[in-house]
């Protein structure tokens, strides 16, 4: 089994060009002499967590949940689990290695990927206010996935209780809810302001663990398909059930196989998308969150049933340094009168 700090993604990301004219809306960040410092200390401090991990039986915990949860979700919609010969061998950028012989037991027992982004860049389409839920699908059509996320404090190696995790993608044709933009399907279309499919919020259990519903995202012009988030600690839960306050320890992305991008895509509606798909090799926060050898900032994934139709579950671990605080961006303010745009962040969209 890896360490820990084999699967540690160290890396200030900066999001390319996700949609046509969207240059402006993108900073590149300077990285100061205090963020090399704390990526030097961060990579030192995580490399003791492997040890720590293992004597509270964290993996095999997280094996079991995993497990549990695909079998439930099996059971429940009647399906049969596919062949682990023909999942277990994943292409995405991993010193895991996996091969057709990599039982399914072993993957789940796996930490996967754990990634640490000390800075990154939310982009012009984080809507800020988000609804706390774990179901965001709202009968978007695509392949249905969910995601387990499970956050790790990079200093102490425990999980992290009570933390919030904020989520968004776009669906399966390309187009984020939530706001009005060129590039952003339909332009016109003013209803989009009020929709919220595939984005929310959820908080942490005990085991530092969050699961939501959403869908496999699609792609849009100069990005390859990936999914945003946000960590949220020590926010205060409002009665419109929505978050206020508190710090924001970590921003990043998370993307995957591109074997598995091109089965989707392959798929309907994702196949009447005529924009030209941009792969994980030329997208530049891919190559970025993996330019270093111990990057894997790809979701470990196996399929519900058969077919894709029937749907995925994916994981990822997330070592967080909780003392960081960051500034994200935001063009757009989630109301009781739906999404409105607001120029309260570093990014304003015009």
């Amino acid at each position: 089994m890896l360490s820990l700090s084999q699967l540690v993604i160290l890396t200030l990301a900066t999001l390319a060009f996700a949609h046509p004219g969207e240059e402006e809306h993108h900073h590149d960040r300077a990285v100061d002499l205090s963020v090399r410092e704390f990526k030097a200390a961060a990579k030192r401090g995580l490399s003791a967590c492997s040890e720590k991990l293992q004597r509270r039986d964290f993996h095999n915990r997280a094996a079991e949940r995993r497990a549990a949860k695909v079998e439930a979700y099996r059971r429940h919609n009647g399906l049969v689990a596919r062949d682990t010969n023909t999942t277990a061998d994943t292409s995405h950028l991993s010193t895991a290695n996996y091969t057709s012989a990599t039982p399914e037991s072993t993957i789940f027992a796996s930490n996967g990927t754990c990634i640490l982004n000390p800075e990154g860049e939310t982009g012009p389409y984080w809507v800020k206010g988000e609804l706390i839920r774990s179901d965001l699908r709202e009968e978007q059509p695509g392949v249905p996935v969910t995601i387990e996320g499970q956050f790790v404090d990079a200093e102490t190696c425990e999980p992290i209780v009570g933390l919030y995790w904020d989520i968004w993608n776009c669906n399966s044709t390309g187009v984020y809810s939530g706001l009005v933009a060129v590039g952003n399907g339909n332009s016109d279309d003013e209803s989009n302001m009020n929709a919220t499919f595939l984005r929310g919020v959820q908080q942490t259990d005990d085991e530092g663990v969050v699961t939501f519903d959403t869908v496999f995202p699609g792609h849009y012009s100069g990005r390859t398909t990936h999914i945003h988030m946000i960590a949220h600690l020590n926010a205060t839960l409002l009665e419109n059930n929505t978050l206020s306050g508190g710090t924001v320890p970590h921003v990043g992305q998370v993307f995957w196989d591109q074997d598995l991008i091109n089965d989707v895509e392959a798929t309907y509606p994702y196949n009447t998308n005529t924009i030209n798909i941009t792969e994980n090799a030329d997208d530049r926060v891919f190559a970025t969150e993996t330019g270093d050898t111990t990057s894997d900032p790809v979701l470990q994934y196996v399929y519900l049933g058969s077919n894709l139709s029937d749907g995925l579950f994916a994981w990822i671990t997330v070592a967080v340094n909780t003392s960081a605080t960051h500034d994200p961006n935001y063009s757009y303010v989630w109301t009781a009168n739906g999404s409105v745009a607001d120029s309260g962040g570093e990014v304003t969209v015009n």
